[in-house]
């Protein structure tokens, strides 16, 4: 398997995930450059002010023993005044590019998103709760995006202040820049120990909120079956238990991350104080003046200001790595094996309908197999009915023959083509499917039936209907074919069949599966369904896979699968004949019955 993203790298900490997030900027960096500068020039705006205000200071001071040049003092306010809407500007601008950056990123990813599950692998669903993929798509990207959009910003005017305060504290007076600094220097070294302490957390809390949704995911997607069967305490206790880990997960990393505030708050006040104390002896003794000690006052809050700043910033940046790497664990899964080098295809059109399975080895575990040595060849037009007890193989060899998933030996055949040199694409394009599941999506019933093709007329949509039988039903409903499917109108589960064998013969392929196609639906409807069943199955090689072995007996061929291997093989009648699995799996049925 080759992974398509060969720039990032499978994250294993919070490290790898930032570089991972850093990687997926990259297009956006001459946008994110344009706002650091932009919020660095409106924090520098910013310094300037309190050495402004220290003019200012002095000048009223010497005013009060004389005279107070009011001029000078004009100056200095409007210059503050433009410098202040100035940055004001500067910071709505640098507010404006990281939400525009936020925006196009969180598309970018979730496209990509989009496009990997496109190319993963059937057995990655197989294994991952839906709602966990879900939960990656939605609360780890907002995560990430919201993370971005506070937290560049805030982080480069965070930096710019500290530096800046810090040199124009030395410039001003070193001995109270000094007291500012070590009274603040404790900060430092909590923050750094709370960010090692807390991140598992962080982590735990995202991983804990995709279980969550999986649960959610399964829960309501199978509420009949919960309520038939009094499952109510038992999903609200796994509902509970994944509930109460988040909640311990999310306690601890917002303790952790909570402590930060207020401690720099208070560290904050302890540098604010230090510098009034040692100002105010400096002052006494002739070293500063009253200005020094105004304009240091507010350097001291500039100075803790971003230290708290910066302390929000690492938890947020925590989030985004706990999210990002969740994100990244899910780009960096392996997919489908690329092919794009594959040259032939078959042209729909031209295909004959000859299938053969040739010694095919299978097992979706490496360590054990389900499907041993199976050959069989189906001519073309004909009908296949694969039948067998449950477990027998008999959906795995479909998912073979739709190259869900890749044989372990042997070789699957169409027209004398290996599967192996056409694309899923264009194999998918030969296929018509009907499963036992029925799927169809909010829209119109017209669209339903027509899905993913083009130049379809509504007429020819009703001539297809009224040969499944749906016509009658369709005519019943509001506004007939432009009824749109939602919970206020909707089809039974025979209806639904219908729909999706009449969206079979739009497609129009040269092959059929049908997949326990009638195994959810009444017996009056069983017989409707099965009727539409022949009508689609006619000109075309069939695959037809059944429970209830009274729907195949017009079948030209039947495999009975047991383990993996085919034990049987003939039409209906020569399997009755024979008195063997096959005869006892189908007069089981109506032993049942009498019983």
């Amino acid at each position: 398997m080759r992974n398509r993203r060969q720039g990032m790298e499978k994250p294993k900490n919070f490290k790898e995930a930032m570089k991972n997030l850093i990687f997926f900027l990259k297009p956006f960096l001459p946008m994110i450059v344009v706002a650091v500068i932009l919020a660095a020039i409106g924090s520098t705006f910013s310094i300037i002010g309190p050495d402004k205000i220290k003019d200012i200071t002095n000048e009223i001071i010497v005013g009060l023993q004389g005279n107070i040049n009011m001029d000078k003092i004009k100056k200095i306010a409007i210059f503050l005044f433009t410098i202040y809407i100035v940055g004001a500007v500067l910071v709505y601008i640098e507010h404006f590019i990281m939400a525009t950056v936020t925006n196009k990123f969180s598309k970018r990813l979730r496209s990509e998103i989009s496009e990997k599950i496109n190319r993963l692998p059937l057995k990655y669903f197989d294994q991952t709760p839906y709602g966990d993929v879900l939960s990656r798509v939605t609360n780890d990207v907002d995560t990430m995006s919201q993370t971005i959009n506070q937290s560049i910003g805030t982080f480069v005017s965070s930096v710019t202040l500290l530096i800046g305060s810090v040199f124009m504290m030395f410039h001003t007076n070193y001995l109270l820049a000094i007291t500012a600094i070590l009274s603040s220097l404790f900060g430092f070294l909590f923050m750094i120990i709370v960010l090692a302490k807390s991140q598992k957390y962080f982590l735990a809390f995202q991983e804990e909120l995709g279980n969550l949704n999986g649960q959610i995911e399964e829960t309501y997607t199978g509420h009949n079956i919960v309520k038939v069967y009094n499952g109510y305490d038992y999903e609200t206790k796994a509902f509970d238990e994944i509930n109460e880990r988040m909640f311990k997960s999310a306690i601890k990393s917002h303790f952790f991350s909570g402590l930060m505030q207020p401690f720099m708050a208070f560290i904050g006040n302890f540098s604010y104080v230090m510098v009034c104390v040692v100002g105010s002896y400096l002052a006494l003794n002739g070293h500063i003046t009253f200005g020094v000690i105004i304009a240091f006052t507010i350097y001291a809050r500039l100075f803790t200001q971003p230290l708290s700043q910066l302390a929000q910033v690492a938890t947020s940046f925590q989030s985004a790595g706990a999210a990002s790497e969740r994100v990244f664990e899910f780009l960096r899964e392996d997919e489908m094996a690329n092919e794009k080098e594959i040259a032939n295809y078959l042209d729909k059109k031209e295909v004959v309908g000859n299938i053969e399975f040739k010694h095919v080895n299978f097992g979706y575990d490496p360590d054990k197999t389900i499907i041993k040595d199976f050959s069989m060849k189906a001519k073309a037009g004909s009908k296949i009915a694969i039948v067998g007890p449950t477990g027998a193989g008999k959906t795995t060899l479909v998912n073979l023959l739709m190259k869900f998933y890749e044989t372990n030996s042997g070789d699957i055949l169409i027209d004398g083509v290996s599967i192996k040199d056409l694309s899923r694409e264009n194999i998918h394009d030969l296929f018509i499917m009907v499963l036992q599941d029925t799927w169809v999506f909010e829209g119109s019933i017209k669209d339903n039936i027509i899905y993913n093709k083009e130049n379809i007329s509504l007429d020819k949509v009703k001539e297809v209907c009224k040969v499944v039988g749906l016509d009658h039903v369709i005519k019943t409903l509001s506004k007939g074919y432009d009824t749109i499917l939602s919970d206020n109108e909707t089809l039974s589960a025979g209806e639904k069949q219908l729909l999706t064998i009449a969206r079979g013969m739009i497609k129009n392929a040269p092959f059929l599966i049908l997949d326990e196609a009638t195994s959810s639906v009444d017996t009056r409807t069983e017989e409707l369904v099965s009727q539409a069943m022949d009508k689609l199955t006619e000109g075309r090689t069939s695959f037809i896979i059944a429970h209830r072995l009274s729907t195949i007996k017009n079948a030209d061929l039947i495999l009975v699968l047991n383990d993996g291997n085919i034990i049987e093989q003939g039409t209906h009648q020569e399997l009755l004949a024979k008195k063997g699995f096959y005869a006892n799996l189908y007069n089981s049925q109506f032993e049942s019955i009498t019983k």
